[in-house]
């Protein structure tokens, strides 16, 4: 195996700080007869260096410790502010010992001697190697920050998702209680208004959780929400010499995805468009339907024809070459001078989690536009059942629920749909209360009670001879550990938080099949 030093180099740009020609050619003779390929830029002055720094962007500098004017001490203090990692040789027929140990504290690489020039090839290959390390230990350390930092974001989203959904919860009981107002319009527009913010609450939770999980939470992304809330986001950002404009076909349009990826993927390409006008121009955002063919798809892509959503960002701007277009989705590579590379990569694996295709059409001088391709799954809204078939039948139900905000809804709620509903705040209150009153019909139960856990209380509801069905609230995702418990013919579980419409379906169809 090759050592390391010795590989070859690619084509490296040196930056010499040297004021005789005749010593700067003497240094690059080194370089040459050693086989380092470099693009060479002389100076001797400050204001030359730093114009070098910033235009010629070096590889290395090889600088001479005192010339006129200036001198290599003031150019490694430059270039300390400029870069930590650019690697600086010295190199003088002067420099003495104290000197040499001062200059590597200073942040000097490496120093030679003029009069001993042959280590100067070895010298310059070890310290771009260096260099090349420390950039790649500081980038995989951003990037381990980076997950540190997702880690923790994810554990506070994790728990504070389910302290949320019990704040939602009375909202959407709430909301649907009000709408039952008829005679009252008020407050059934009221109602309306409760549970449907009730409702994008608990998206903005299941985002949340989406994030916590790093999966993708399926849900029900109305197209005119989505370009109202991305214009929204806009607002502010847009120049005044950039024209903003959306064209929307069908903005009733439902499909299955995720509203907060996707609107995060169309602001990052509306935020790149805008930075590709510079002088101003025009920034599209529309969609359509399309129908993809079997042979559109590329090699690397699943092959599914059939209807999808096409959403797209067109600008008037700068444009790509074609060589740009190529790695234009690689990890790190970037166009913009303070740019991380990531922007794209998060797009199209956002829209790869849709299970949908991304497109690139430029031209330089012309424009950029990006094609989303989401298949148009559609979400089954929940049936719309008759209040009639929800109605009860004065059955007795024993709701246990810890939190009394959420106890005394669920109370009312079935009350208002003719059950006998019974509060019990602990798996204890429900157990004296069984004890008092005998067996209710059917048990409602959040699963996730602290004091008396509910398998505990569902363990003793057994022992105290209930068969009948129970329905558990519990956490989206959660699996029930039920351990040694008897199997229950008739165990029902529902998301929290539950709307009071589907509350009522699951009870009627538990009470009936119990029954039977």
């Amino acid at each position: 195996m090759p050592d390391k030093q010795n590989r070859i180099l690619p084509k490296i740009r040196v930056l010499q700080v040297e004021d005789s020609l005749l010593d700067a050619e003497l240094v690059l003779a080194e370089l040459e007869a050693d086989g380092i390929e470099h693009e060479v830029h002389l100076v001797d002055d400050e204001q030359a260096f730093v114009a070098a720094l910033n235009e010629f962007e070096p590889d290395i500098v090889l600088s001479d410790l005192s010339m006129p004017g200036f001198s290599g001490q003031r150019a490694l203090e430059l270039l300390r502010e400029h870069s930590e990692e650019l690697p600086f040789i010295f190199i003088s027929a002067t420099l003495g010992e104290d000197a040499a140990i001062e200059a590597l504290r200073n942040g000097a690489t490496d120093y030679i001697l003029k009069q001993n020039p042959a280590r100067l090839a070895s010298a310059v290959r070890r310290a771009l190697l260096e260099a090349e390390a420390q950039r790649a230990r500081r980038r995989a350390e951003s990037e381990l920050i980076r997950a540190q930092r997702f880690e923790s974001l994810a554990m506070l989203a994790g728990g504070l998702s389910h302290d949320l959904r019990n704040l939602l919860q009375p909202l959407l009981l709430a909301g649907d209680s009000l709408q039952d107002y008829e005679h009252d319009p008020r407050l059934a527009r009221l109602g309306m208004l409760v549970r449907d913010c009730g409702r994008r609450g608990l998206e903005m939770v299941q985002s949340m959780l989406s994030f916590a999980r790093g999966a993708r939470r399926a849900q029900q992304v109305r197209l005119g929400g989505l370009f109202d809330a991305l214009g929204l986001l806009l607002q502010g950002s847009v120049p005044r010499n950039i024209s903003m404009e959306f064209g929307i076909d069908d903005p009733e349009l439902s499909f299955e995805g995720n509203h907060t990826e996707l609107q995060q993927c169309l602001l990052n390409l509306c935020l790149n468009a805008i930075q590709a006008m510079p002088d101003g121009g025009r920034l599209r955002i529309e969609s359509r339907s399309a129908s993809l063919a079997a042979d559109f798809f590329r090699a690397g892509e699943a092959p599914l024809p059939g209807e999808y959503l096409q959403l797209s960002v067109s600008d008037t701007g700068q444009g790509m070459a074609p060589d740009v277009l190529e790695h234009l989705f690689e990890p790190f590579f970037t166009t913009k001078q303070n740019g991380t590379g990531l922007g794209l990569i998060s797009c199209q694996r956002i829209v790869t989690s849709h299970g949908g295709v991304l497109r690139v059409e430029s031209v330089p001088g012309q424009g950029t536009s990006f094609h989303l391709y989401i298949p148009l799954i559609a979400v089954e809204a929940e049936a719309e059942a008759d209040d009639r078939a929800l109605q009860g039948e004065a059955e007795r139900i024993l709701v246990v629920v810890e939190e009394a905000g959420q106890l005394t809804l669920l109370v009312d709620a079935l009350d208002a749909y003719g059950y006998q509903a019974h509060a019990s705040q602990s798996g204890t209150a429900a157990l004296q209360w069984i004890e008092a009153h005998g067996v209710p019909d059917l048990v409602v139960m959040d699963a996730d009670m602290n004091l008396f856990t509910g398998v505990r209380t569902l363990a003793a509801l057994i022992e105290h001879g209930y068969r009948r069905a129970v329905l558990l609230l519990t956490r989206p995702g959660a699996t029930l550990e039920l351990g040694d418990l008897p199997e229950l013919e008739h165990l029902y579980q529902i998301e929290k938080p539950v709307s009071a419409a589907k509350l009522l379906r699951t009870l009627r169809r538990a009470l009936t099949e119990s029954a039977g």
